[in-house]
């Protein structure tokens, strides 16, 4: 209740002023009714109507702070001119020097108690009122500074309360924040220490059913029983090495990454459905294949697929009214995959390289290809990759 209370105080700092102003007007409406004065009906409602006046400028303290100081020394005219000075007009003083220095830098915060204060002591001892013409000058100057001097310095140590709680909440952030950066890289370079460590166990399985399946093959005519030893060790070890594999992937997979789904990677077959669903979405493909895709291994074909699958993307986002063309080629232990579009391309804006592209490269570098991107003569945009092609099974160098 009270965290909801101050934040909509917090929230409405006009009202709350305004409030302020209301209760000092009450404050000193009841002064005026219990002290025992000899006042008239119309005396009392003038005095409650100076008193409503000189709270005034507290209404508008935090909203308009300098208006609300000359609007309280403005007020000082009321004890000069009528003789009557309203509980409400020093109170609004210590509000408005205690709000200035609360909420202002230094040098508007003295400034201000100046032009609230020293107007005060000048009329005090230029047109003192009768009440405390015994009191002599002195006592109240005195008086005066003293009052001020305090609202000053509370305000001062609010503000200064303020400011050391920022700071100390800043730095928790940044601790907290830092905190988090280290503990996230102190993960990620354990993940990469037992990454290293698992390619190396995956690796060493790899070579060991390379190995025993080149003796099998050899002995498989002359010792049957030896060569069946062989491939059960192979199936022993691949099982291993799959076990290993995942434990891996699971290692190099981000917290935010969502876990894989056990449906099989599209390949060169998956091209054709789609080429379909781009045409189905709007944009008329024509699907060319020159040469007769032979065996290949799964992570060519996936590539290959996935710089289709990014170009006609791109394509449906920023061509237009345009058609495409996607064309493979095979020939001379090299697959090349062209992607071409009659667009517009990419807005002015779009200059920068964005993350499909950069993926499509990555893809690309790891199996030693060459990828080309970038507009077309006459208009358009052009795809091309080109990846040499390896046996199905061959361990490269």
């Amino acid at each position: 209740m009270t965290n909801r209370l101050r934040a909509w105080a917090r929230d409405r700092p006009l009202a709350v002023d305004a409030a302020t102003a209301v209760a000092l007007a009450l404050v000193d409406a009841a002064f005026l009714l219990l002290t025992p004065r000899e006042l008239r009906p119309e005396q009392l409602w003038a005095a409650l109507g100076w008193s409503v006046l000189c709270a005034a400028p507290v209404a508008i303290r935090r909203a308009a702070p300098w208006p609300a100081v000359g609007a309280a020394v403005a007020t000082l005219a009321v004890p000069v001119l009528f003789h009557h000075a309203p509980t409400t007009q020093g109170l609004a003083f210590v509000v408005l020097t205690y709000t200035m220095a609360a909420h202002r830098p230094l040098r508007q915060a003295g400034l201000a108690a100046v032009l609230l204060w020293v107007p005060v002591v000048l009329a005090n001892l230029v047109a003192p009122l009768d009440g405390v013409l015994t009191m002599g000058p002195g006592v109240l100057v005195l008086n005066n500074l003293l009052t001020a001097s305090v609202a000053y310095a509370v305000g001062r140590a609010v503000q200064a309360r303020r400011q050391s709680t920022r700071m100390l909440r800043e730095r928790a952030r940044v601790a907290e924040a830092t905190q988090r950066s280290l503990t996230e890289q102190a993960v990620a370079d354990e993940r990469r220490r037992i990454a290293r460590e698992l390619h190396d166990v995956v690796a060493h399985h790899v070579s060991v059913m390379g190995v025993l399946a080149t003796g099998a093959r050899r002995v498989l005519r002359r010792d049957p029983d030896a060569a069946d030893e062989a491939m059960a060790t192979v199936e022993e070890t691949g099982r291993a090495t799959l076990r290993e594999l995942r434990r891996l992937l699971d290692v190099l997979r981000t917290d935010a990454e969502p876990a894989a789904e056990l449906t099989p990677q599209p390949g060169l077959t998956g091209i054709e459905a789609l080429v379909e669903q781009v045409r189905e979405a709007g944009l008329p493909v024509t699907l060319r294949v020159d040469g007769t895709p032979g065996p290949m291994e799964d992570g060519v074909a996936l590539t290959v697929y996935r710089i289709v699958q990014e170009a006609l993307t791109n394509a449906l986002k920023h061509a237009g009214r345009a058609t495409a063309l996607v064309r493979l080629t095979l020939a001379d232990g090299f697959l090349a995959v062209e992607v071409t579009d009659t667009g517009r391309g990419p807005a002015p804006a779009a200059d920068r390289i964005g993350h499909g592209l950069v993926g499509m490269r990555e893809r690309v570098a790891l199996y030693g290809g060459i990828l080309r991107t970038g507009p077309r003569p006459g208009g358009g945009f052009r795809v091309y990759a080109r990846i040499p092609l390896e046996p199905a099974g061959a361990v490269p160098a």
